[in-house]
Order: C-alpha cells, then structure tokens, then sequence
C-alpha cells in the first residue's frame, strides 16, 4: 500500500494524528453490557484522501470504516471481518474489511455517487435503496468463514447492522456511526459506539442504557472539538460504573504490495501477457480496490514477467 501523507513532513504531527485513533472496550453495570468505542479521525481523513472521494463518498464510506473498527473488537489473533452491502440505490454497496489488530480497508462500489438534486441533510436511504447487508467473520481456528445476511431495512449502516445483531445473533444492540465536516468540507471529526446488552441484563438496566445512548453527544463533533472517547463513556456512563478492559489503534491499513500486485499479473494467460508486451499500453496500472494504491508496470516489467513464463512452461 502506498499511504499518501496528508500531514506533510511533520513527523509529530503525525503522530499525534495516529495516537488519537483508538479503539477502547468496556464493560457496563458489572457486565450486564458490553461496548466498544472508536475515534477514526485520522483513519477517515487517510480513506478519503487514498480513494479521492468528495463528502457524500466520504460519510457512507467512512461509515463503513468505523463500522468495521468497531466490530473488530471482538475479534483476536488473526481473525477478519468483513462487511459487505449490495444495493439497488446509487450507491450500489461497499465493502470493508477489518482485522484484530484494527487495520481496515475497504471500497464503494461506485465512485462519484450520482446526486439528482442538492442534499438537504445525510439521511442516506434514498442512496441505499433496497438489498442486502452481510457479516462474514474468518476465524484463525475455524475451517469455514461464517456469514449472516439481512435486507436493509432502514437505509442506514448503523440500523441495519443493529438489526443484523438483532436477527441474526438475536443481541439487542446499538450503534453510532459519526463523521463531522468542518464549513470547508474537510472532516473534522469521526467516530463509532457499539453497545450490547448481554443475557440476562434486567430490563431496568437495558432500559436506562438505552435512554443514555440516546443522550450520548454527537461524537463526530466531539472528537472533532478535542474530546476523548473513554472519557465521554467515563461520562456518560457514569451511573452504570463503566470499566475499560483494553484499547488499541486504529489505522486504513492495506497489505497490497507491488510484488503481489506482480504476482497477480503474472497469473494472466500467456497469450494475454504477450498481447500486452507487443500492444501495450505502458505503463500497465493496476490499481487496489481496497486502498486505490495504483501499480505501474513498463515494458521491461511484463517481458520479465513473459520470460519467467516462457522457463517455468
């Protein structure tokens, strides 16, 4: 993956930017919920400027990103998730990708996403329209990925993957997806909460973690105004005693590389590789779906490419 730097040469800058994108897991009420926390400012800002996306591409991807973030904190070793959401609206879907170590990447389906008309707010059901939203979840230690699938019901990633919870794993969830913009568009703030009632939680408890979610301030302006995200859980949950069992970081992370991107080429027909050597054109770009990271290759490239073909046959 080549990452570009939005940063510039300051290395501190950079760091500060990378140390602010965690996510926290904690517990409520001596365990009767569970919930995971995400600042992804930087992790949304980096998404954007790789895929070249305009605002409305940015908040359902972005989306997507935390979304991803946030379901990883269950995950460990070399576990993966994936997100996939295939619809008939003008989004067509996206697909997202995250591992235990908080590493995401992923892609829209289609890029710019058509506008008819000025958008008056975000309420992105009308982009969604009607289709499917699956969760596939690839454990180290199991032979076969498992995969649950729902309709979208609601046009929005955090309902319909609260209702995937809900129906497929019969869990009583929440989720806040978040992104702010600054009046020049740029994203000022991102972030996610996931909140789980585990079984046997009285219905007082639920019924009052419901009513503070509901409460809890928008945390794309939060964590763009400066906020932490474990305090603003200290905060608003501090009459159900909340406890942090772990954090880590989060990154857009992609481990595409020349040298695979190579190997890809190379698995092309012989007689294809060769229309490419005479033909052209150069350089040969491919270019990764999930972190746009484009690979050029000239001619000398595919003739070794062809040569190494021609010994191996």
């Amino acid at each position: 993956m080549i990452k570009k730097n939005i940063y510039g040469k300051d290395l501190k800058t950079r760091l500060l930017a990378a140390s602010r994108d965690r996510l926290f897991n904690f517990v409520l009420a001596d365990g009767a919920a569970r919930g995971a926390i995400v600042c992804g400012t930087r992790m949304v800002r980096e998404m954007r400027v790789n895929h070249e996306l305009g605002i409305l591409e940015t908040l359902v991807l972005g989306h997507g990103y935390l979304a991803g973030a946030l379901m990883s904190a269950s995950l460990k070793g070399n576990d993966r998730i994936a997100i996939h959401v295939d619809c008939s609206g003008p989004i067509k879907g996206l697909v997202v990708e995250a591992n235990a170590f908080g590493e995401v990447r992923g892609y829209l389906k289609n890029i710019p996403i058509p506008v008819d008309k000025p958008l008056n707010d975000f309420n992105l059901s009308p982009f969604y329209g009607a289709g499917f939203l699956s969760v596939t979840r690839y454990l180290e230690d199991a032979k076969h990925p498992f995969e649950g699938r729902v309709t979208l019901e609601y046009g929005s990633l955090a309902k319909d993957l609260a209702y995937y919870y809900l129906t497929s794993e019969q869990v009583p969830t929440a989720i806040n997806l978040s992104i702010q913009f600054d009046p020049q568009g740029n994203v000022a703030g991102a972030g996610g909460m996931f909140l789980q009632a585990m079984p046997g939680a009285e219905d007082e408890v639920v019924e009052r973690l419901e009513s503070l979610a509901l409460e809890f301030p928008s945390l794309g302006a939060a964590l763009g105004a400066g906020a932490a995200p474990d305090q603003l859980v200290l905060e608003q949950f501090a009459e159900l005693n909340p406890k942090f069992l772990a954090n880590h970081r989060v990154e857009f992370m992609c481990h595409c590389s020349r040298d695979r991107t190579r190997s890809l080429l190379a698995m092309l027909p012989l007689a294809d590789l060769e229309d490419m050597l005479k033909n052209g054109p150069f350089p040969v770009e491919l270019r990764c779906h999930n972190c746009n990271t484009a690979y050029l290759f000239d001619q000398m490239d595919i003739r070794k490419i062809c040569g190494v073909r021609f010994a191996s046959n």
